[in-house]
């Protein structure tokens, strides 16, 4: 029997009633059409691990795919949708990606966080003004990208993603980082390019781990001297920062092979 159905890229404007006796497909991918809404009889294929929906019209999403237990990667960027079902917090199998970019969303919702065991996690380009107190809960996150948004900060919950390696944060309107920053140890990728950063806490200097930092376009005046200490820093990005006052210690991050853009 069929385990894989890939129906990308033809111009659909609804799935074909025959895949509903499929029911021991583990993939289905349908990115690329023209969906807008999707039949009942899509959260009855049970053993489903992998579902792509993305690039398509969908508007909603129904409360009945809690019924897709076994899934491990699914993928609704850009489409439409403007809200999220709680349910999604139900998938306890969605540990490998949940891809949620280029939507209308103004909240993720307390759904997504209940997701404990995923480990990637996009947002981005929605219309997300916060980020919930919740979002600390995602304990097993090593990528989050939420780039693109309308984040005016972070809540201080995000320090307890201990696994955490990639933070993606680009093209907000972030004014300041809680200090609870630091406790992402595992933290390799800091991205902050376009936002409205004054200032840096002293936190930072606990990321011991971090490879690249990128604060071009913000509003930095200085920098704290203990991104000097970072053992692992190998780039960090400073451009188009007016006013900011470079430290001399920016020359011995260079001489140790860390290339510093300013």
């Amino acid at each position: 029997m069929q385990t894989e159905l890939y129906l990308d890229e033809q111009q659909l404007t609804a799935l074909p009633d025959t895949v509903a006796a499929q029911t021991q497909l583990v993939t289905l991918s349908a990115f690329r059409n023209q969906l807008t809404t999707l039949p009942a009889w899509l959260w009855t294929l049970g053993e489903l691990r992998l579902l792509n929906l993305g690039e398509n019209r969908l508007q909603t999403v129904a409360e009945d795919i809690r019924a897709l237990r076994h899934l491990h990667t699914l993928d609704l960027g850009h489409n439409q949708l403007t809200a999220l079902p709680d349910a999604l917090g139900d998938l306890e199998g969605l540990t490998r990606f949940l891809y949620l970019g280029h939507n209308r969303l103004a909240s993720l919702g307390g759904g997504v966080t209940r997701l404990a065991a995923l480990r990637y996690l996009n947002v981005a380009d929605n219309r997300l003004d916060a980020l919930p107190e919740s979002i600390g809960a995602m304990a097993r996150l090593r990528e989050l990208r939420v780039q693109g948004n309308r984040l005016p900060g972070l809540p201080a919950s995000l320090g307890r993603l201990a696994e955490l390696r990639e933070l993606h944060l680009t093209g907000n309107r972030i004014t300041s980082l809680p200090e609870a920053v630091g406790s992402l140890r595992e933290l390799r990728h800091l991205d902050l390019r376009a936002n409205a950063l004054h200032e840096l806490p002293e936190s930072v200097g606990m990321l011991r781990e971090l490879r690249h930092l990128d604060l071009r376009a913000n509003a930095l005046r200085e920098l704290p001297d203990v991104l000097a200490t970072l053992p692992r820093l190998e780039k960090l990005d400073l451009r188009w920062n007016r006013g900011l006052r470079l430290p001399g210690w920016l020359a011995d991050l260079e001489a140790r092979g860390c290339t510093v853009l300013s």
